[in-house]
């Protein structure tokens, strides 16, 4: 069962977290090319991605975007309406409500950025007023995180496993903590046209 969606969804949340892996590259450029230029909150992205190559996401998801992105940097300031990506061979975590972190603690289901991670230390700074997204992927990292941003009052939004490229991921989150509403990406990305500054 869906909650029903508030007139701005500005009003609601104060940071979004997204989460992909396999297929993630085409559905976050898809997600990320509908938010709407002055968005009022920070976006964290993680993609698994290989740790031996440098990443050319952030030039990549910049080229659609009508927001800056840029790939996480330690210490970085949490700027709202910046898209930030974690890099490769480093978890992406938020630190408080103004800070980033990246970490090099062990890898999460053999990947480092993990999305557990990122969905558990946002779940813990930004509490209900976090809104979680898992998309496409291949392995069960994430369903941990979801659990968490659930346990801490946010709402998460999983893309059905019947649209996704890869079923794995949103399949075992549903399975193990649920979601506040299952959507394909094109409904998903309508509802984030929802936040409007």
């Amino acid at each position: 069962m869906s909650r029903a969606p508030a007139s701005r969804l500005s009003d609601r949340f104060d940071a979004i977290v997204v989460g992909a892996s396999a297929g993630g590259v085409s559905a976050l450029r898809t997600l990320l090319d509908a938010l709407p230029a002055g968005l009022p909150v920070p976006v964290l992205v993680v993609l698994h991605l290989p740790r031996d190559r440098p990443s050319q996401l952030a030039e990549l998801f910049g080229h659609g975007c009508a927001l800056p992105v840029a790939e996480a940097e330690d210490k970085a300031g949490l700027r709202p309406g910046t898209v930030w990506i974690a890099p490769p061979d480093y978890h992406l975590l938020v630190e408080d409500r103004t800070t980033l972190a990246l970490s090099l603690d062990e890898p999460v289901m053999f990947s480092r950025p993990a999305i557990d991670p990122l969905f558990e230390s946002a779940a813990r700074v930004f509490g209900e007023r976090l809104l979680a997204l898992l998309l496409t992927g291949a392995s069960s990292d994430g369903s941990e995180g979801i659990a968490a941003v659930r346990a801490a009052g946010g709402e998460a939004w999983i893309q059905s496993p019947d649209d996704a490229v890869s079923s794995t991921m949103p399949a075992a989150a549903l399975a193990h903590a649920g979601a506040d509403a299952v959507l394909t990406l094109d409904q998903i990305r309508e509802r984030l046209r929802g936040f409007q500054p």
